[in-house]
């Protein structure tokens, strides 16, 4: 297996690309962004991508969101969760926190020390790069000019940064959310704990549109755990939904959803149904049981099987 991952080593995302079982194993390929991850995949030149799609503090990271939605379709068959945490590293020529003039990191990164840095660096201007990485391996590589990154431990660390500050991040116990992506393939089997992506182009703007694709999951008993709208950049007012439930298209109340989708939206994606990494669960009523489903499927096949020629 040929793994790429946005880059460059020592971000979050190796990180959870780790956590895949043969990834260590493995060749690792960082890429300069999200969209040259997946990409990657697209062309062959490699057999998976580990990219970021949420995080518990700004939500949805939109250029996931929008490369994955777009474009040859992909397939995600896992994903994998880390805690978030940041230090600030800096040149071997800055003391104190005031001689700081400019900070670079990721913009999800920043957003969420922004509170940190208002505080104790409020004179650093953010300058934005595309991974932790990226802002603190500028720090050594001559060509940049900011005074200090905001980065990950694993980066400061085997780059050998000096550290003024740790633990920056406004919030405690912060996690991002990682997928894990593939050309479309066998799909994982279910575990009992798993999660089914799709995207929901809005084909009109109308109103109860959006009713119209809530209610295919309200009436079988799906639940939904993320719903996000981007823009499909064909003009105002037009929107595509990237949505996650809980259970996989093996189960019949998810299988049936995705048959009512398919009739309001014609065009819209799978990206696939996986083990979920949080290990939770939603409840499922009796009456939206695969047994449930079973029953009323032969009931109505009895009714049909006494139509006349």
């Amino acid at each position: 297996m040929i793994y790429t991952y946005l880059g460059p080593a020592g971000t979050f995302t190796e990180a959870a690309l780790l956590q895949v079982p043969d990834a260590r194993g493995s060749e690792r390929v960082p890429a300069a962004n999200v969209n040259a991850a997946l990409e990657k995949v697209r062309q062959g030149t490699a057999d998976a991508a580990m990219v970021p799609i949420e995080n518990s503090v700004e939500g949805g990271v939109s250029t996931t969101l929008d490369a994955i939605a777009k474009g040859e379709a992909l397939q995600i068959i896992s994903e994998a969760l880390v805690t978030i945490t940041f230090v600030l590293a800096v040149r071997n020529n800055i003391d104190s926190l005031d001689q700081i003039r400019s900070v670079a990191t990721h913009g999800h990164a920043w957003a969420q020390c922004r509170g940190w840095a208002e505080a104790n660096i409020p004179q650093a201007e953010f300058i934005p790069t595309s991974s932790t990485a990226a802002g603190a391996m500028g720090l050594i590589d001559g060509e940049s000019s900011h005074d200090a990154a905001i980065c990950s431990p694993l980066v400061a660390q085997e780059q050998g940064l000096r550290v003024l500050r740790e633990e920056i991040e406004d919030y405690k116990g912060a996690v991002t959310r990682f997928i894990l992506v593939t050309r479309p393939g066998p799909i994982p089997a279910p575990t009992g704990i798993d999660k089914t992506t799709v995207i929901l182009p809005l084909t009109e703007d109308r109103p109860g549109a959006l009713m119209e694709i809530l209610e295919q999951f309200v009436v079988r008993g799906v639940n939904l755990n993320r719903i996000e709208s981007r823009p499909t950049g064909e003009g105002m007012g037009r929107y595509f939904f990237s949505v996650d439930v809980d259970g996989h298209v093996a189960q019949e109340r998810v299988a049936d959803a995705l048959t009512g989708l398919h009739r309001v939206c014609p065009n819209l994606r799978f990206l696939g149904s996986y083990p979920a990494a949080a290990g939770l669960s939603s409840v499922v009523d009796a009456h939206n049981s695969d047994d449930a489903f079973a029953k009323a499927q032969s009931w109505v096949g009895g009714l049909r099987s006494r139509l006349t020629a």
